[in-house]
């Protein structure tokens, strides 16, 4: 992506994996080529995030099995951070552990209270091979969180237990997005 442009105005908007594709419940592949097809790959990814007014997605939920998220989030102090990490590694997930909501553009419509740390750092590297490394406290820490989890085949459901996972798994069954 070239430095001034609207990250995904380039890109094509894709249809979203949907929980319970097998491309969700996977662990994603390695980026090995940091060409124009990741290029691209990126910039859908922001589209599709963007159409869906979603605040972080990863290359599975469109389908793609590929070690790659984009985000657009704000923290606990509303500060923006915006960006991509191929290859991920949540290299840190500590500080309180907090049960807010979170919700999945896969699981469109609901949400569950889940805990997750309130610090996290993802170790990881640009499309064009630079190595990076994105610090998230709060909501932006849970995003990191989630997309990393996407990407070695978990689901915020996962992460939720008992009652509120047997109501949460009621609700998938009746969403009007199942197959």
């Amino acid at each position: 992506m070239r430095h001034g442009l609207i990250p995904g105005t380039r890109g094509r908007v894709r249809p979203m994996t949907l929980f319970g594709d097998p491309v969700l419940h996977s662990p994603c592949d390695d980026v090995t080529d940091f060409g124009p097809e990741l290029a691209s790959l990126v910039e859908d990814l922001f589209a599709t995030m963007y159409a869906a007014q979603g605040v972080g997605l990863a290359a599975n939920q469109v389908g793609e099995s590929l070690r790659v998220f984009v985000y657009d989030c704000p923290d606990d102090e509303d500060v923006r951070h915006l960006g991509h990490v191929v290859n991920p590694r949540l290299v840190e997930a500590d500080g309180l552990v907090l049960r807010g909501p979170e919700g999945c553009l896969s699981l469109p419509g609901l949400e569950a209270g889940t805990e997750r740390y309130d610090h996290a750092v993802v170790e990881g590297f640009t499309v064009t091979g630079e190595q990076i490394r994105v610090h998230g406290t709060g909501f932006f820490a849970r995003c990191l969180q989630h997309e990393c989890d996407h990407l070695d085949g978990k689901v915020y459901a996962d992460h939720v237990t008992g009652r509120r996972h047997r109501r949460l798994m009621r609700q998938v069954s009746r969403a009007s997005w199942r197959r």
